[in-house]
């Protein structure tokens, strides 16, 4: 999308080169007259401009509509990514959870080194506050290696009721059932085909995949989970969400605990 200044330019274009008329060119390009004679009163802010352009080089997807008109003057932009549109397909309303350890999420998400092979992440998010618990880097997860990462997180600060799941051979698989049963927990598998029923993780996995795994090139494993390991503690300390009143994870849960 051409923003206000360059179609301004691109009638100045027109009446200085092809020696149009103001109303001819404002015609041509698709702006008012008064559009075009348009001049901001409001003083120019270099050291809030120099600083949001600082912050954009490291967070693209961190500029916030009361910041958008300096976003545009210093020539910075995201392309937005285009949503799928659903069918009319059956829904199913998603419960919210009213405490914590009620409800988690778990699902898997697949990237690649810069040699090609490919690794993977697990990701386990609480519902109730957004908080990304833990990230597991590795080229291959089992469920026995899944059941260990709930067993560490079981000892920093205990289970919810109920994780939510897909149908990967990973969650379905005997070790899982084994461990779920032993402490308690409850599995609750969605539908084959329906990743919305799990849409707290998949929400999730969008912002993981643009904001960490588009934004780097993985030369290692261990660079790998370097960088994943930093961007999960920036999510869950420097990201707000507006679900939670534009405040990050971190604070959310120390509020709720006041």
């Amino acid at each position: 999308m051409v923003g206000p200044q360059a179609q301004r330019q691109a009638v100045q274009v027109l009446i200085t080169e092809r020696q149009l008329g103001v109303t001819r060119a404002c015609g041509l390009v698709g702006i008012s007259r008064s559009l075009f004679g348009y001049r901001s009163r409001r003083p120019p802010c270099a050291e809030l401009q120099g600083r949001i352009a600082a912050i954009a080089a490291l967070k693209r997807r961190f500029s916030h509509r009361r910041v958008y008109r300096l976003y545009r003057e210093v020539g910075l932009a995201v392309r937005r990514r285009k949503r799928k549109r659903i069918g009319p397909v059956e829904r199913h309303p998603l419960l919210k959870p009213v405490a914590p350890n009620v409800s988690w999420s778990m699902d898997f998400i697949a990237d690649g080194l810069s040699n090609g092979r490919r690794f993977r992440c697990l990701a386990i998010v609480a519902d109730f506050s957004r908080e990304c618990l833990a990230i597991e880097v590795d080229t291959s997860l089992p469920g026995t290696q899944v059941a260990a990462v709930l067993d560490r997180l079981a000892a920093d600060g205990g289970l919810p009721e109920s994780i939510t799941v897909d149908n990967g051979p990973e969650f379905d698989g005997r070790v899982l059932d084994e461990w779920a049963y032993r402490n308690p927990v409850r599995l609750a598998f969605i539908r084959p085909g329906k990743p919305n029923e799990n849409a707290y993780i998949e929400s999730w996995n969008g912002k993981f995949r643009d904001e960490c795994l588009i934004d780097h090139w993985f030369m290692s494993l261990r660079r790998a989970r370097e960088l994943i390991t930093a961007w999960r503690d920036e999510y869950n300390t420097e990201r707000t969400h507006s679900s939670l009143g534009d405040i990050t994870p971190a604070e959310f849960v120390a509020a709720y605990r006041q």
